[in-house]
């Protein structure tokens, strides 16, 4: 990956070794001048949801396990120990596993809550509800092609990336420019995996090849700064226990 499109960003990891925990994240927020116009974006995957790891897309719906609802509160208690739960708004995915704690937080914090189908998760088509094994074993040609290239090669029903990508980069910008028009200095963003892996290469502007060397675990946390309609990445942070 090009380490000259993104600023600042000498923790970037070797081409073709991936974001993951070895990343440790850099805010750099004290690197970065601030304006009237900049808008810290905070994008917070999901905990784990009911019936572990499989393939969800857009159209299985479980809530949270137990386990997934203790990982989003410690993630949502990291920031606050390092003053970074300034939030003045919260926008979710409709999914369960990402609206059900973004409602209780809203409430919680009395911050207003903007639901958005836009930030969906991809859909992963025939592969939906079934775990990572199984489809290794039903497809498994599929499949490996899929690791290979995740932007790029889905499953039969999965949507294209020419049209999911433009939804995220789409969503992130409306969301953050809304924002700042209204003086929000910090949005949370509860979303999904490949959701934030998108996020990450729009505001690196890099190839949508790259979408698989960015990791995010469960309550993983994506860190952006808009401003001056360009996003920069600012920090991943993979550290809650899964």
């Amino acid at each position: 990956m090009d380490q000259s499109r993104c600023r600042h960003c000498a923790a970037l990891p070797a081409a073709g070794a991936g974001f993951g925990r070895t990343f440790n994240p850099i805010f750099m927020d004290s690197l970065m001048p601030p304006t009237a116009a900049s808008v810290r974006l905070d994008i917070i995957r999901h905990g784990e949801p009911v019936g572990g790891k499989r393939y969800r897309g857009d159209k299985i719906d479980d809530p949270l396990s137990p386990q997934g609802w203790a990982q989003m509160q410690a993630r949502i208690a990291q920031r606050a120990l390092a003053g970074r739960d300034d939030w003045t708004a919260i926008v979710s995915s409709p999914l369960k596993r990402c609206r059900e704690f973004a409602e209780h937080l809203a409430a919680e914090r009395n911050l207003p809550l903007v639901i958005d189908p836009n930030l969906r998760e991809r859909g992963f088509g025939i592969w939906e509800g079934l775990t990572f094994e199984q489809v290794r074993q039903r497809y498994p040609d599929d499949y490996r092609q899929h690791k290979e290239n995740p932007a790029h090669h889905m499953p039969e029903g999965g949507e294209a990336i020419d049209a999911f990508y433009p939804r995220i980069a789409q969503a992130m910008a409306q969301h953050a420019r809304a924002h700042a028009a209204r003086n929000g200095h910090a949005l949370l963003i509860i979303g999904h995996a490949v959701m934030m892996r998108t996020a990450a290469v729009w505001a690196l502007k890099a190839p949508l090849s790259t979408i698989g060397l960015v990791d995010t675990e469960y309550a993983s946390l994506l860190s952006l700064r808009w401003r001056g309609e360009q996003a920069q990445l600012i920090g991943l942070s993979n550290d809650i226990a899964t």
